[in-house]
């Protein structure tokens, strides 16, 4: 007579995560031998082996290292040098794996239309990743899900059968924002990223957190989506009055690098004239003078997690990549586009801060 559950099948990779608490992806490199996993991870996955008397199938692994994974890349980003970084990481670490990297990309920065979708997953794939914002892209979204395929989105937040992988966008803005009133600044400029992604909010939740704790701090605010276009226009509205910031926290480097083009433009020095900081740490960060003061997100880390997850499941026969969210850690580098405001300590209208 069959025997049901777990005892008829055998025990799986997706059992053995679950029962150490971690992802099929560092099991699987805890399988392969790969250096990268702690050793306290390491020991946690082996115990879970040896509990659930998990034993790989060789055949199975033989046979996806023969047919390789194709893993479907969709992206529509407007910042070039944050995909720059992006598709780096993923190239990276599919190097490593011997996946095959299919692309999608949306034209003139919208999601790729119904027709394209379907023919990419005429494609062969074994996966998907979203670049943002198309992990909170609703018709994306749709249309990926109903592949039943492992997918895997960089930059989301909390999206059903999706593992999503990125930093703390909050605390990062909050921290950066009270970085700059620590030097004592307190006329701030912001600029909003793209609206429609959750990472925009949660960045200006950060920076209003931040502004809350002091008194006396005038703010002013520009949307921006993420472009460099959309930076040289909140740049004219942010100082093209008479009360002008004296530093300006943009939502991404992008817009950050087309704050300092029109504060050159109208002949402000920065940084003693006007702070400017950006979020993302992309090669726009240090390709102008000066090179900006941003929050680091690991773009590289962030993809190839991304793309070792999907990869995880894929091998494991799943179409759902583990959905617990993957945080990374954020830092904030400090560069030449950062000083206190002129008068210095003085400017100050709060002494505690």
């Amino acid at each position: 007579m069959a025997r049901n559950g777990r005892s008829e099948r055998g025990a799986t990779i997706i059992d053995v995560a679950r029962r150490a608490g971690v992802s099929a992806m560092t099991v699987s490199r805890v399988i392969n031998g790969r250096s990268s996993v702690r050793p306290e991870t390491r020991a946690a996955v082996e115990r879970a082996i040896e509990a659930l008397a998990y034993t790989p199938n060789t055949a199975a692994r033989s046979l996806v290292r023969s047919a390789e994974l194709r893993i479907g890349i969709i992206y529509s980003n407007p910042s070039a040098a944050f995909m720059s970084e992006f598709l780096t990481g993923i190239y990276e670490e599919a190097s490593s794996t011997g996946a095959r990297l299919v692309l999608l990309k949306g034209e003139g920065g919208r999601p790729p239309a119904q027709a394209a979708l379907k023919r990419f997953r005429k494609s062969a794939l074994s996966g998907v990743i979203l670049a943002p914002p198309l992990g909170e892209t609703r018709s994306v979204l749709s249309a990926v899900r109903s592949w039943e395929l492992p997918v895997a989105a960089i930059g989301a937040y909390d999206v059903d059968g999706v593992a999503c992988v990125r930093i703390d966008d909050r605390s990062a803005a909050f921290e950066m924002t009270r970085h700059l009133l620590d030097l004592g600044h307190r006329k701030i400029g912001f600029v909003l990223g793209n609206p429609d992604q959750t990472a925009s909010a949660e960045r200006m939740a950060g920076f209003y957190a931040a502004i809350r704790e002091v008194g006396g701090v005038e703010v002013k605010v520009a949307q921006g989506d993420f472009s460099y276009a959309s930076g040289l226009v909140a740049g004219e509205q942010l100082l093209g009055g008479d009360e002008r910031p004296t530093a300006i926290f943009a939502s991404n480097d992008d817009m950050a690098a087309a704050i300092v083009s029109v504060a050159h433009r109208r002949h402000l020095d920065v940084p003693s004239e006007l702070t400017v900081a950006g979020f993302d740490d992309t090669s726009a960060a240090v390709t102008l003078w000066p090179p900006l003061t941003t929050v680091h997100q690991p773009l590289r880390r962030l993809a190839a997690e991304a793309l070792a997850a999907v990869t995880a499941a894929a091998s494991a026969g799943s179409t759902v990549a583990t959905c617990r969210a993957k945080i990374l850690d954020h830092s904030i580098v400090k560069r030449e586009s950062l000083a206190a405001p002129l008068g210095g300590a003085d400017a100050r209208s709060d002494p505690d801060a």
